[in-house]
């Protein structure tokens, strides 16, 4: 997940980021769902707007200063989609022009997918990620709250393995799925 961290290594701006990006789509996730009594999507534009746009944002510049790229591109990039979506979240916007939103940032999801170094855990994550904003694309395009809910899902899934990725690296537990390049936590295949 965190191409600066290492087993045995100490917490870093990426492991904050994905916490940051971990929490903030399990709420958007649970929203989604509606899993839980009470609580909606429009319930996370808060946590979206704060810790997935604001926060996340600078965490990527700060990646971008100690010269991770990739992170960099991550948190930055993610940032700015949390802090947009949670200011159009009010229905601003038509729901073709929020799916082609949702598309936008799919490609930015895929493009981190495809480029991820840190092996399969941290490419699921990615892949996770692409896959719920096409859902939740497609949900938009067609008013499906049935495609959305599903796109929920597999949003918190997302976001429970970028979180786990993170806890990972502070604990020191594996994150590593098949052979290891040599980059990013590492655990016995």
């Amino acid at each position: 997940m965190d191409n600066g961290v290492s087993a045995g290594s100490t917490a870093s701006t990426s492991t904050l980021g994905h916490i940051a990006l971990g929490l903030t789509l399990l709420a958007f996730g649970i929203g989604h769902t509606a899993i839980v009594s009470g609580v909606s999507v429009a319930n996370s534009v808060s946590l979206a707007t704060y810790v997935g746009g604001i926060a996340l944002f600078v965490l990527g510049v700060l990646e971008f200063r100690g010269g991770n790229g990739f992170n960099g591109t991550a948190f930055a990039g993610l940032g700015a989609f949390w802090f947009t979506w949670a200011s159009g979240a009010d229905g601003k916007v038509s729901a073709h022009a929020a799916g082609l939103f949702l598309v936008l940032f799919a490609l930015l999801a895929l493009t981190l997918t495809l480029s991820a170094a840190s092996g399969l855990f941290g490419q699921g994550a990615y892949a996770l990620l692409t896959l719920s904003l096409l859902l939740l694309a497609v949900g938009s395009f067609a008013g499906s709250g049935p495609v959305a809910k599903v796109a929920g899902w597999v949003a918190a899934l997302a976001g429970l393995m970028f979180w786990y990725g993170a806890t990972a690296a502070l604990a020191h537990w594996p994150v590593a799925l098949g052979k290891s390049s040599g980059r990013g936590a590492v655990a016995a295949s």
